[in-house]
């Protein structure tokens, strides 16, 4: 446990939450690095994900972000299902639907080592 997933550069990790972050989509790519399958993620919490060295500041300034129409970037570590975790390079924005339903489509790709190296840092300052 507690070991770094790694995947492929071309890997895309694409979820779409309502306004109070529960999962409504996930794709194959998401289910398969974090070790959860689809109906274990649809319906719950995104934070399910949220490694305990992630600062809660992070996700702060992600809401304020993402809530006011704005959109958030930052490098995550996330955690899997099993306890292992993996880094993204995370882009976050709300989508309004034809029905005028607010919604928040989240983008991660493989950051890369220097993102990580920084993230790192930045976010041991902050805990």
């Amino acid at each position: 446990m507690d070991k770094e997933v790694m995947f492929e550069k071309n890997t895309m990790i694409v979820s779409e939450t309502n306004t109070n972050g529960l999962i409504l989509y996930a794709n194959e790519d998401f289910c398969e690095i974090s070790g959860y399958t689809k109906e274990e993620l649809i319906g719950k919490p995104h934070n399910i994900l949220r490694h305990p060295d992630m600062p809660r500041a992070a996700f702060k300034d992600l809401w304020e972000h993402i809530k006011s129409d704005r959109v958030w970037n930052g490098t995550v570590k996330n955690r899997t299902r099993n306890g292992d975790y993996y880094w993204v390079n995370a882009t976050i924005y709300s989508v309004t639907k034809k029905n005028g339903e607010k919604r928040f489509l989240s983008v991660r790709i493989k950051p890369t080592k220097y993102e990580v190296k920084e993230a790192v840092k930045l976010y041991e300052t902050i805990n």
